[in-house]
Parts: structure tokens; sequence; C-alpha cells
């Protein structure tokens, strides 16, 4: 089970984007991961007649390493660290550290 998956919204803590905000988009195979809007970076491409792509320059998301990111807590508004447990019925669950509040329901 990993700590961070498609869909949450998580903060950046460490680099240039230190601070923003934003949803993961992809994990990728390595481990590191696409969130919106965050470490942008320009792509000069050339023209593709055969797939439709126009060339020119394009912004677009490069993937962040894991440990440069938190889960973002709705309840206090800040990065938090994530931890497993087993519930009850048997299913294994991430919660918040901080309020011990379940992130998966």
């Amino acid at each position: 089970m990993q700590r961070i998956r498609k869909g949450d919204d998580v903060v950046v803590i460490a680099g240039r984007d230190k601070g923003k905000r934003g949803s993961v988009l992809r994990v990728m195979t390595d481990g590191r991961i696409v969130v919106a809007d965050v470490n942008m970076v320009k792509r000069h491409t050339k023209p593709n007649p055969n797939r439709g792509i126009t060339g020119g320059i394009i912004e677009k998301e490069m993937p962040i390493h894991p440990s440069n990111i938190m889960l973002f807590n709705p309840q206090t508004s800040k990065g938090d660290r994530v931890g497993f447990r087993t519930l009850q019925d048997g299913r294994k669950v991430r919660y918040f550290k901080s309020t011990n509040e379940v992130v998966d329901v």
C-alpha cells in the first residue's frame, strides 16, 4: 500500500515549488509522483503531423520525489504524516498521525 495515491491532495515541502498545493495526477512505476501545476518545465517539441501534434514550447508537469511532498490534512490545513492501521473488519487504511483521522473511508 502506498502513502500517496492518485487523486490525493498534497503539499510540496521542499524544492522550488515549496508551499504549493495540488492533486496527484499519477504515480510512476519508479515511485515518483506527478502533481498538478507543480514542477512545471518548458518542453520544446517538434511537430508531428501523423499524430496531430503541433510544435512549439509546451509547459508540462514533471515527476517529483515522494520525500518532497506530504499529504494535505484539511482539518489542520497543513501537510501531515501518514501511518497505516488495520480496522476491525480487516481493511488496511491510511490515517493522519497528528489527528488519528482515517484518510480512506
